[in-house]
């Protein structure tokens, strides 16, 4: 066994809650930082999640909670990814084995789950507007606690993040915002001598010295008073870099070391004790992985792991020979990028995630990471279509309804073809429903012109990359969840699908099960167990949702008894579609039974994606138990068993 599991953690034993650490003194509170980071590897090493993030903010985690008197003081995460620390400090420690496990914590801040987390959080860049939310309610009820938002240097390149700091500005609430700043480099070298200025730029001595200065200023002529300000202003500007946050209004501050306690802990008392109206911005350099030499050492500070070995690092990833679905994207994008130099790539902030990481090895020159910034992302995007480019866009599904306004403004009303590859669509496990794709066939199936393809398997994919490089009328969308394909040869030379047509995958007789996505491969297991219940089922996979299959959904409907439709995605989706189609052609009329499952009208919690698409009601068995209810027919006892399970 690894010594780092198996040492003491007395100091961090002794904290049942914030209150605990109110008293402690700095050589305490460093054992304590120490531990909460051993606590935090251990935790980490059994469950994976996002490991870089938590271990670069410990330091500042122990320093937030021992100066501020949370949950009264408001302390909200951006993203929340960051907050496994904070979790183990509030009263979470002992259920944080089951850290992204049903029934355990989430993996991001959630009200739900505890009076610590103010404000849930899984998305980039909200933190500062709930934040002066909640600073604005404070005024307007009369009290006066504290309100703290953490944001990354990453979420600041989203433009909500600029909105909100404009508006904060603007404004004359008392608000704290704490610049992450882990990877951008924005600040000049941290030392011994900008710690001591940020110590004396926040401190009370400073402000009462400053505040002097505006009185007498405020007695000479307008232009001297104006000129005053401004050199104080740049002065401090020069002297911290902060010139860009004084412009839009805070009063900065840094940067500190975000890992050295003795500068971080005052500061952040006189930014909490500062007696002026307004809002600050802290600005705290950290290290992403700090304390773990494997993360330390990591391209990627290990953002988000997998289990691991604490001794060496070693993540626990299965082996297999079948690719996933994001890589076979990243693979025959490259290909066809290699036919067509058209071809671009877009991706916000998510090159590996999206499989776009293998394209921009190929074509540095024609891959785009635009930061956390979907909706420059979309645009940009237009743009370079309108000069002739085909610019594929690479987003994870529940991120794209970050851009929805310029998907809808900027590409489909002026029928640009933009391709969106849309990653994790449906269900994805552990990270839960902050990340589920469970909209996108809603929100983008309403739109006039949209094309939107949904692959049944990888070679599926392949297929619809390739259409998708076709399309030059008009958008497309082409939707793959999380996940391995199912070991299909992909050797086989991809194709250009003719658009709006699905196919037959199994001929039957009484049902027929019409198929969008994955889930095909549970249609086909229920067709087996139908046939063991003497009844003969029709598999399709319908391909596309929009335009759909109206030939072929009516000729299903005509020819047999039971109509079943299965999507990983929400109502309003694909089964409206479907009846848009049956109803057009008049065969609702004519007493078809239709059966629509989708996903259920709630949410769906963090757990395997097995488990989860149980709990959905969209296996092999709950297809099978919806043709015998359609049918009149009884479930026997192993499907009762079964659904009951």
């Amino acid at each position: 066994m690894n010594d780092l599991i198996l040492k003491k953690t007395p100091y961090l034993d002794k904290i049942q809650s914030p209150a605990d650490m109110k008293g402690l003194s700095r050589d305490s509170l460093y054992h304590l930082v120490d531990e909460v980071r051993q606590e935090t590897i251990h935790i980490v090493s059994r469950t994976g999640g996002h490991l870089g993030a938590s271990l670069g903010v410990v330091e500042l985690t122990v320093a937030l909670h021992h100066v501020f008197d949370t949950p009264q003081d408001k302390l909200l995460w951006d993203v929340g990814h960051q907050a496994y620390p904070h979790k183990i400090l509030t009263e979470r420690r002992g259920q944080m084995s089951l850290l992204r496990q049903a029934g355990g914590p989430s993996g991001f801040t959630r009200r739900s789950e505890s009076a610590y987390d103010p404000f849930g959080a899984a998305h980039a860049a909200t933190s500062i507007s709930a934040a002066l939310g909640f600073a604005v309610a404070r005024d307007l009820k009369g009290e006066d606690h504290n309100i703290v938002a953490v944001i990354g240097d990453g979420a600041m390149s989203a433009g909500m993040a600029y909105e909100a700091l404009n508006n904060a500005g603007a404004m004359a609430s008392r608000l704290i915002v704490i610049l992450n700043d882990n990877d951008m480099s924005i600040a000049p070298p941290v030392g011994a001598m900008s710690g001591y200025l940020s110590r004396l730029l926040s401190s009370r001595s400073y402000h009462s010295l400053r505040k002097m200065a505006k009185d007498v200023a405020s007695h000479l002529p307008k232009s001297l008073e104006t000129a005053a300000r401004r050199a104080e202003e740049f002065a401090r500007g020069m002297v911290t870099g902060g010139t860009l946050f004084e412009e839009l209004g805070f009063f900065y501050v840094g940067p500190v070391d975000g890992h050295d306690l003795d500068h971080l802990i005052p500061v952040l008392k006189n930014v909490r004790d500062r007696a002026e109206s307004g809002p600050i911005l802290l600005h705290v350099v950290t290290q992403k992985g700090r304390g773990y030499a494997p993360a330390e050492a990591s391209a990627d500070k290990y953002h988000g792991v997998s289990k691991f070995d604490v001794v060496t690092g070693i993540q626990q990833i299965a082996k297999t020979a079948v690719p996933t679905y994001t890589r076979v994207f990243g693979e025959n994008l490259t290909e066809e990028a290699k036919k067509d130099d058209r071809i671009v790539a877009v991706t916000a902030a998510m090159p590996s995630g999206t499989g776009l990481d293998i394209f921009a090895k190929t074509f540095p020159e024609r891959f785009f990471d635009v930061g956390i910034a979907e909706q420059h992302a979309v645009t940009f995007a237009a743009g370079m279509a309108c000069d002739g480019l085909k610019p594929f866009v690479a987003i994870y599904s529940t991120f794209l309804q970050r851009g929805y306004d310029q998907v809808v403004h900027d590409v489909m009303l002026q029928r640009l073809p933009v391709r969106f590859a849309l990653d994790r669509a449906g269900l994805v496990g552990a990270d839960g429903a902050t990340h589920a794709g469970s909209y996108d066939l809603a929100y983008l199936g309403c739109l006039p012109g949209m094309i939107i393809m949904a692959a049944a398997d990888e070679l599926e994919l392949k297929h619809m990359v390739a259409t998708a490089a076709a399309i030059d009328d008009g958008p497309c969308a082409l939707r793959y969840p999380r996940g391995e394909g199912i070991g299909l040869d992909l050797t086989v030379p991809a194709k250009i699908l003719e658009i709006g047509k699905g196919r037959i995958v199994r001929e039957g007789t009484k049902i027929a099960i019409l198929s969008l996505g994955t889930r095909l491969a549970e249609a086909l297991k229920a067709a087996d167990l139908l046939m063991a219940h003497g009844l003969s089922s029709t598999v399709a996979d319908a391909r596309f949702a929009k335009p759909i299959d109206a030939d072929l959904v009516c000729q299903l409907a005509r020819n047999h008894e039971v109509l079943i439709t299965i999507e990983e995605g929400s109502i309003g989706g694909f089964a409206a579609q479907v009846f848009q189609a049956l109803g057009a052609s008049g065969l609702l009329d004519q007493g078809i039974k239709i059966r629509p499952m989708m996903l259920p009208d709630r949410l769906i919690d963090h757990d395997t994606p097995a488990r989860q698409y149980e709990e959905a009601g969209l296996t092999a068995f709950h297809i099978l138990a919806e043709a015998l209810e359609a049918l009149g027919i009884r479930k026997d006892a192993q499907v009762a068993a079964r659904l009951a399970s």
